[in-house]
């Protein structure tokens, strides 16, 4: 029997090497569609990359085919004032300045991995390009606050934390990060913002997506009449980062991350479990 925490899903460690599989692949799109985001590409065509990528991997898709209406595409691309689950289209053609999130997962062998990034497409504005950056700095500072022994809420603190300290910025307030292993989205559901020690303990065994949303005005939004793309209610612009991470007895693993998180979470003084490599 699977153990659990409360409602909350707890992996062993060869369960949370299966989701590195999953990660590992994410990484993989991620880059590819990264590196072919520029002007005159359409975001249809990233979701082809996304695709092939999956294939390539045998794996299958987190997105495609999820909830109702089913989502059409393997990546939610989401461009401008779309914040998150943008649809990918063949008219949806993206332009010098743009920012775009990709929002990207797969599975392998049952197991889920989950991540997004906001692309600059050519040369973006000095605003655009500090709303990312910020955004991506959250990210990081909320997943260097994930320690056994803490709670939920420390993680949601330290992405609103480090918002403030960017910027005046609007943190997105009615979607965040989430659990996940055998399930995309899962408990325990993880805000980006609130005081620390509260929530859920954080225990060994534990898999979350931490994904921060920020705006460069109102944090409100509205969903669009395709039922999916979710925008900014003033039209300002959004940024949108996310990363799958494993709580081990040694350590935090960052599963979507292609080093494991060694690099930023190394700059942060945060142990990593020995399994980051």
């Amino acid at each position: 029997m699977r153990r659990r925490h409360s409602s909350i899903e707890l992996k062993s460690t060869d369960e949370i090497v299966r989701m590195r599989a999953a990660g590992l692949v994410v990484a993989e799109g991620l880059a590819a569609m990264s590196q072919a985001a520029v002007a005159g590409v359409s975001t249809w065509e990233l979701d082809r990359i996304g695709r092939e990528v999956i294939a390539r991997n045998g794996a299958t898709s987190s997105f495609l085919g999820y909830a109702f209406p089913p989502f059409p595409g393997v990546i939610c691309s989401s461009r401008n004032d779309a914040v998150v689950h943008g649809i990918p289209s063949k008219t949806d053609v993206l332009a010098d300045g743009d920012l775009i999130s990709i929002d990207y997962g797969a599975i392998v062998a049952g197991w889920h991995a989950d991540a997004a990034v906001t692309v600059e497409v050519g040369a973006v504005s000095d605003e655009a390009r500090a709303l990312s950056s910020a955004c991506e700095r959250a990210l990081w500072d909320g997943i260097a606050a994930a320690k056994v022994g803490g709670r939920l809420s420390d993680i949601s603190h330290a992405v609103e934390t480090s918002v403030a300290r960017s910027g005046s910025y609007g943190v997105v307030e009615n979607y965040g990060g989430h659990g996940i292993g055998t399930a995309m989205h899962m408990d325990p559901h993880l805000l980006n913002y609130g005081k620390p020690g509260r929530g859920p303990h954080l225990v060994e065994g534990m898999a979350l997506a931490i994904e921060p949303m920020i705006t460069l005005g109102s944090a409100r939004t509205k969903e669009l009449p395709d039922e999916w793309t979710v925008v900014t209610s003033d039209g300002s612009w959004a940024a949108h980062w996310e990363h799958t991470i494993a709580l081990l007895e040694d350590g935090l693993w960052v599963l979507t991350a292609a080093d494991g998180g060694r690099a930023e979470l190394g700059s942060r003084g945060v142990r990593l479990s020995g399994l980051a490599g």
